[in-house]
């Protein structure tokens, strides 16, 4: 432990790949593993090494520098990036061998100049939106977008070599919008097979649809939070056969014997109910730990699970114990898999209303990252 504090974010390598392995072997058909937000706080690099070596067939991140990072580390799978605003530097993505994706006519155009640029047609994906409302053209827009990417193609500028979308319910399986984007998705595709498009293969299931929704699963699949182990629809991952890769730990700093009625923290929201011990751990909100975790998300801590007590500050919080023996440099799990008696990232998102996409995206700050097992290794 270099940081002084004993917190570290423990990232189990083999889970995922194994769990890239699970969900490549459920759907049987390509596998484009998300490694966006620094591998959804797991690590760029080393989560999309890992997922390769689970069998995915390409990764996809968000932004340009992403998928750089992806290059300059020496990864050379396919990879699909997307979140590309105006002056995004498409030469250096094509440059870099990336596969680009754009939602409107303009960005077609970016990409077009920068394929005449530097003499490398870009592999494109258009990106359609069939009700989310988010990315993607409009199905008003869709039909001049599909003709100006036909004319590109023929042009020599661009290969499209996809066609895809992204779903707003795929974790409530059985929602009326599942079956709504599916036809609308269907019929952008049948626009664009119609102007020519008829190689680009078609993606639209995210996590939740890979584990639920065989029917959105058409030539590829994209799933994220699942390739970390964690179940998309908010239940136990071990019922998709994934483990949790992430473990979040800390150490702690000190301990005192307080009486009863002693307020803990910043505005006494917790007070203690009688003669006890209070447990310090060096971590807050600064590195990720919620402050809405006070009175009411769990840790484990000398043998059991216990909820923080009183407000989460910046830098730290702090355990009621009662009798329970604690030392300094005592370990403090906030999160892990759970097989070892510690809270789960869903535990935590139940106790503070959110999902566990934010909290192991947010986890950080002081916290040292480590890695454990030994796939995608080099």
């Amino acid at each position: 432990m270099t940081n002084g504090t004993g917190a570290e974010v423990v990232v189990d390598l083999d889970a995922i790949a194994a769990n890239t392995a699970v969900l490549r072997e459920r759907v049987d058909r390509p596998l484009m593993a998300v490694v966006k937000a620094d591998g959804y706080g797991h690590g760029l690099v080393p989560a999309a090494r890992a997922a390769l070596a689970g069998g995915a067939d390409s990764l996809g991140v968000a932004v340009l520098a992403e998928g750089l990072a992806l290059r300059a580390a020496g990864v050379t799978a396919p990879v699909l990036t997307w979140l590309n605003g105006p002056g995004a530097d498409f030469a250096a993505a094509l440059t870099a061998d990336l596969e680009v994706s754009v939602n409107a006519v303009w960005g077609l155009s970016e990409v077009v100049a920068a394929a005449r640029a530097t003499g490398r047609p870009a592999r494109l994906h258009l990106f359609v939106d069939t009700g989310l409302s988010r990315e993607g053209a409009t199905m008003s827009e869709w039909p001049e977008l599909v003709a100006a990417a036909a004319r590109a193609q023929a042009d020599g500028d661009v290969t499209v070599v996809g066609l895809w979308s992204h779903m707003a319910y795929a974790d409530a399986p059985t929602h009326p919008t599942i079956g709504a984007q599916v036809r609308v998705f269907e019929e952008a595709v049948g626009i664009a097979r119609a102007a020519g498009l008829t190689d680009a293969r078609r993606h639209l299931a995210n996590s939740a649809a890979t584990v639920a929704l065989p029917e959105t699963w058409f030539d590829l699949v994209r799933p994220g939070i699942a390739v970390y182990g964690l179940d998309p629809l908010g239940g136990n991952a071990a019922d998709h056969g994934l483990r949790p890769a992430m473990t979040v730990r800390a150490q702690v700093a000190l301990t005192k014997r307080v009486p009863g009625g002693a307020g803990v923290s910043y505005g006494h929201t917790y007070t203690t109910a009688g003669e006890t011990t209070l447990a310090l751990v060096p971590v807050g909100y600064a590195d990720g730990v919620p402050r809405a975790g006070g009175n009411c998300a769990p840790v484990l801590a000398a043998g059991a699970q216990r909820r923080i007590a009183g407000r989460v500050c910046m830098d730290q919080f702090v355990l009621d114990v009662g009798n329970a023996a604690v030392a300094p440099g005592d370990e403090v799990v906030l999160w892990g898999p759970g097989d070892g008696g510690e809270p789960t990232a869903q535990q935590w998102a139940d106790a503070v209303g959110t999902i566990h996409y934010e909290l192991v995206t947010r986890i950080g700050g002081r916290f040292a990252r480590r890695y454990v097992g030994s796939a995608g290794a080099v």
